[in-house]
């Protein structure tokens, strides 16, 4: 299933967001292009300092300190050590209080519901079956790309209260309608709220030939990116 994207948004959403001081160290994941959709659609919900936001996923924690600064009560999560420090260390540049978790997507937080859930996870299809390390934990997501985004899909109900929002950034190359449908079938109500294409950047320039080989690249060397927003239905 695909929903189109409204043609027109509010002028509040096209608004600039506020520049935010922001520290990236060497190993975490650097705000690009999908974090800054995923950005403006977040400033695009109601938050308020009764709105419990969980950024799953939280790298440098961009998404988190916008979250927190837009007056949400935030949780962070990510894997790496590193990120979360990196991401603690950027609340306190921006005057900005969260907390950060360490653990694996939603099992970092068990038992607890959100209002709000925030994710821009790995989804880059990635040749060989071997897990990511390092680094390539922050974009590698095994053949189809999809292997955060299914577990995401899966538990967003679980993590959920019941008037609850996910807000999920990806790439066409790992199949916006697989997306659609799985959060369908976890009784979630999705649409596709924001889009862009641009250019492949260095990962995917050096997979070409085998992104070729599998179909994902017959188009030409761009990538559409989406923002899917999805309620309980």
């Amino acid at each position: 299933m695909t929903v189109p994207v409204p043609a027109s948004v509010s002028a509040e959403s096209r608004t600039a967001a506020p520049r935010l001081r922001h520290w990236v160290p060497r190993g975490v994941y650097a705000p690009q292009t999908d974090t800054g959709l995923l950005r403006r659609a977040l400033r695009r919900e109601r938050i308020t300092g009764e709105t419990d936001v969980l950024d799953l996923g939280t790298g440098s924690g961009l998404l988190a300190v916008e979250a927190a600064r837009l007056g949400g009560r935030v949780t962070a999560v990510d894997i790496s050590w590193r990120a979360l420090a990196t991401t603690w260390w950027n609340a306190r540049l921006n005057g900005q209080s969260l907390r950060v978790r360490h653990g694996d997507l939603a099992t970092a937080v068990p038992g607890r519901r959100f209002d709000l859930v925030i994710t821009n996870p790995p989804y880059v299809p990635t040749p060989g079956t071997a897990p990511p390390r390092g680094p390539a934990r922050a974009w590698d997501a095994g053949s189809d790309g999809r292997l955060l985004i299914d577990r995401i899909c899966d538990s967003a109900p679980t993590v959920l209260r019941p008037a609850g929002t996910l807000l999920l950034v990806h790439s066409h190359l790992c199949g916006v309608d697989d997306t659609l449908t799985r959060l369908e079938g976890a009784g979630l109500r999705p649409e596709v709220v924001d889009r862009t294409r641009l250019p492949f950047g260095r990962v995917l320039r050096s997979r070409l030939a085998w992104l070729r080989e599998q179909g994902l690249a017959a188009d030409g060397t761009t990538e559409e990116l989406v923002v899917i927003r999805a309620e309980h239905a």
